[in-house]
């Protein structure tokens, strides 16, 4: 009983409808007197004044399709086609109650709609048993594409899964990766959604979630404030139809989740004025999505039929005839479904009239709905299925394999922007089923939420967000310092590294931070787990990144690349050493130099002996000694009791000058710089004396409770964090670094395990690091040194380093000896 009155009720309210429409559009001519219809399925919903221009619209030009066949004298059997309606308001059982209505009354070959899809995905397999095509002009469910499934059905608007495409080609063209998706819970929106989500993970975007919304309560399940505010993506997908479009974008705007924080992009056009005009401003920015036809994109079309079309509605309906330029595209779409049934039956019956058959369609009449059949169903789909015009939409083709058009799929990009009058759409870019977008003839620039020109980023963003921030008093990190102004008043100062990081940071990415000062007796540990639960928002300071830390908080990108270091203290000073004027020669040299100056003796000696008269008159060794007496003076500059008188001795002796002059001036420099330079002699040479024990462990300092302490409990080294850098060049000028850097790791901001925020966070900081201001930063705070440079070594002077010089006194000698013994011949 109560399904009846239900029923009954929604008789009434369609009869009142169709009262209050036909007070409208009661001029048009009645087809009563045809022999065979055409039913138009369309689905006015009553008070919804955006979805009335497509029904209007729509409507109009199925009837102006269908009379000017008549005008054209397409008759079937000599007679003209009628036609039929059936107004649904979006109601599934309406649109069957209309279909099993109008094909018990009337001859009925073909259906034009209906519009919904959830209508369509009922209507066609009905419409299968009574052997009736069905040709939708604004039913776009994926699933109806399925030409098994649903093998009498087709249409003209395009399918869910080329946009869906075209999506991805948007997101491809601006760099995003992820978004969020609302979808009305009918065959349209959950039929869209998942093949968008689909599509998407097939691209390696994510669809971060999926809402629903539930068109009987017109509401969200769920808040939809938590959801887009948790949300990792702001871009919004919604998929929705225009009433339920209106009504959720007005829960977006009371909820204050449309621009400028998310970038919302529609699939259904909406009427600016349903909104309050203060939240306009919310509005800039936003995208809508929808199919269009040929004209809009510049590619063929029909102009007489549309021409043709446009006079007939102007001639039965001029009031309710917009400019050409604001026809509604589903209207031409509604044309176009009407206009391939008429042909395809005017060449169904052509060939019926060439084979002399008496009649050209016939049926199997029935009071009941479902015994209704129409005979010449086959024929006529199997005409359909070729069926290749050029229509008011542009070219229109079908073909067995599928139920969507083959060609003549377009998409326009409109975004909403500010005007004289309130707001406008503005068409800015065109999709025109080449596989990308492009930008049209008449170019606009895309605003974007917040009136900006710069692209959305499809990540949360930090802007205007207020976070907590703890530091910890480490130098040259943060340092805290009591300043009294002044009047008197004392106030807490940061300053360091950490601080100067989170300036620029600020000052890039326009968040607010309240500055948390670590107690002095929490461990770093503690200081890390305070965020996973919530007493502070992130951490900045110098954290190192680890696996026991990570499973519990997130990290940004590094902020500092850190290794530990084995830490010791300087030798005050060189000890006493008795031998280090030999020091600037290796004992290598010393010898040859000795063996040189011998050498060198006995030329002289041999050279010498016989002329020249301060030798003569004295014994072989004491000759000999005075020879070894005078190289050694030449040598080394010191005076000598004889000149040479021989022209041997003499070259000889240039030969001495010349050695003497390197190996004095080589000896003076390496003497000086051995002198002057503390050399250094560390108890352990680095982290690996203390892994074999040449250090007690009981003997190594560490940080307690620390990234370091972790380390030293896995391998057991010694060492001290990055910091120690800023330390050893500034405060502890007697300690030194020995051995190479080890356990290399990373500095970074601690956050909220998978935080909204961190991917933004990253982008800025990997900015900051590429524009060269960290480094900037590194140099002030880490690497400026005030203690003196302790690090320059010396070296002797070995014999590879004279060879030369040695080599040209051996040729030297050798040439000394020839000139005597040639004197001596």
């Amino acid at each position: 009983m109560l399904f009846f009155l239900k029923f009954e009720y929604l008789l009434l309210n369609i009869l009142l409808v169709q009262l209050n429409i036909d007070n409208v559009m009661s001029i048009w001519p009645s087809s009563n007197s045809s022999d065979i219809y055409l039913l138009g399925l369309f689905g006015y919903i009553p008070d919804a004044s955006n979805n009335n221009n497509l029904v209007i619209h729509s409507r109009a030009m199925f009837k102006a399709a269908v009379l000017l066949s008549n005008q054209y004298n397409i008759t079937i059997d000599g007679k003209l086609i009628g036609w039929k309606e059936g107004l649904t308001r979006g109601e599934v059982i309406v649109a069957l109650n209309e279909t099993c209505l109008s094909v018990s009354e009337s001859n009925i070959v073909s259906i034009v709609g209906p519009e919904f899809s959830r209508e369509t995905l009922l209507i066609s397999p009905l419409c299968e048993k009574l052997n009736l095509p069905v040709i939708s002009y604004s039913a776009t469910d994926p699933d109806l594409s399925d030409a098994t499934t649903y093998p009498n059905f087709y249409r003209t608007v395009p399918s869910d899964d080329i946009m869906a495409l075209a999506l991805v080609k948007l997101f491809n063209r601006f760099n995003w990766t992820s978004c969020l998706i609302i979808y009305q819970n009918d065959a349209f929106g959950s039929g869209g959604a998942k093949v968008i989500n689909d599509l998407f993970n097939a691209s390696n975007m994510k669809v971060v979630q999926m809402i629903m919304y539930d068109i009987a309560k017109k509401s969200i399940r769920g808040d939809l404030k938590t959801y887009l505010m948790n949300s990792p993506s702001r871009i919004v997908i919604l998929w929705a139809d225009s009433i339920s479009t209106s009504l959720i974008l007005q829960n977006a705007l009371d909820s204050n989740v449309v621009g400028p924080l998310f970038t919302w992009i529609i699939t259904s056009e909406i009427l600016f004025k349903s909104f309050n005009e203060r939240y306009y401003q919310n509005l800039v920015g936003m995208l809508l999505i929808e199919p269009v036809v040929a004209s809009v994109v510049g590619a063929p079309y029909n102009t007489e039929l549309l021409n043709a079309a446009y006079n007939i509605w102007q001639t039965y309906e001029n009031e309710t005839f917009p400019a050409s330029t604001d026809v509604d595209y589903y209207a031409l779409f509604s044309f176009d479904a009407t206009w391939a049934l008429i042909k395809s039956l005017e060449e169904l019956c052509s060939s019926k009239i060439n084979n002399s058959s008496s009649s050209c369609l016939s049926f199997n009449k029935s009071s009941f709905c479902f015994n209704f059949r129409f005979n010449q169903y086959d024929s006529l789909l199997s005409i359909l299925a070729r069926t290749n015009f050029l229509g008011v939409s542009g070219f229109v083709g079908f073909s067995n394999n599928t139920t969507d058009r083959i060609n003549g799929s377009y998409y326009i990009l409109q975004n909403v922007q500010a005007s004289a009058n309130g707001l406008k759409f503005a068409s800015v870019l065109e999709y025109v089923g080449s596989g990308y977008w492009r930008v049209p003839i008449t170019e606009n620039s895309i605003i974007w939420p917040g009136n900006s020109l710069t692209p959305s980023v499809n990540r949360a963003l930090l802007r205007g967000v207020s976070l907590r921030i703890e530091i910890a008093e480490l130098s040259p990190f943060t340092m805290v310092q009591n300043v009294t102004d002044d009047n008197g008043q004392s106030t807490i100062q940061y300053t360091g590294y950490a601080i100067d990081l989170l300036q620029l940071l600020m000052d890039q990415l326009g968040f607010k931070a309240t500055l948390l000062l670590k107690p002095s007796d929490q461990t770093y540990n503690e200081f890390v787990r305070a965020v996973s639960e919530g007493v502070y928002d992130i951490i900045i300071g110098a954290i190192t990144v680890t696996s026991p830390r990570r499973e519990i908080v997130g990290f940004s990108s590094a902020i500092y690349d850190n290794s530990l270091r084995t830490i010791v203290r300087q030798v005050n000073g060189p000890g006493i050493d008795l031998f280090a004027f030999l020091k600037p020669f290796s004992r290598g040299l010393w010898i040859l130099v000795l063996g040189t100056c011998i050498y060198a003796g006995i030329l002289i000696f041999l050279i010498e002996r016989r002329k020249n008269e301060d030798l003569q008159n004295r014994s072989i060794p004491s000759q000999l000694i005075m020879s070894i007496w005078y190289c050694f003076g030449n040598m080394f500059g010191y005076g000598i009791e004889f000149n040479t008188r021989t022209a041997g001795g003499r070259l000889l002796t240039a030969g001495l000058y010349i050695l003497s002059l390197i190996l004095v001036a080589s000896y003076t420099a390496n003497l000086a710089s051995d002198l002057t330079i503390a050399r250094s002699q560390f108890v352990i040479s680095g982290i690996n004396d203390v892994k074999n024990g040449k250090v007690p462990i009981n003997r190594v300092g560490i940080l307690a409770d620390s990234a370091i302490e972790n380390y030293i409990k896995a391998v057991m080294p010694a060492g001290n964090e990055g910091l120690v850098e800023n330390a050893l060049n500034t405060i502890y000028c007697n300690l030194t670094e020995v051995g190479v850097s080890f356990a290399e790791s990373s500095y970074a901001i601690v956050t909220p395990k998978e935080w909204l925020y961190t991917p933004d966070l990253d982008v800025s900081i990997l900015s900051l690091r590429e524009s060269g201001k960290i480094d900037d930063l590194k140099q002030k705070w880490l690497q400026a040194r005030t203690c003196p440079d302790s690090t320059l070594t010396s070296t002797s002077l070995d014999i590879k380093a004279l060879s030369g010089l040695f080599a040209i006194f051996v040729v030297i000698t050798a040439l000394s000896l020839l000139l005597f013994l040639w004197t001596e011949r």
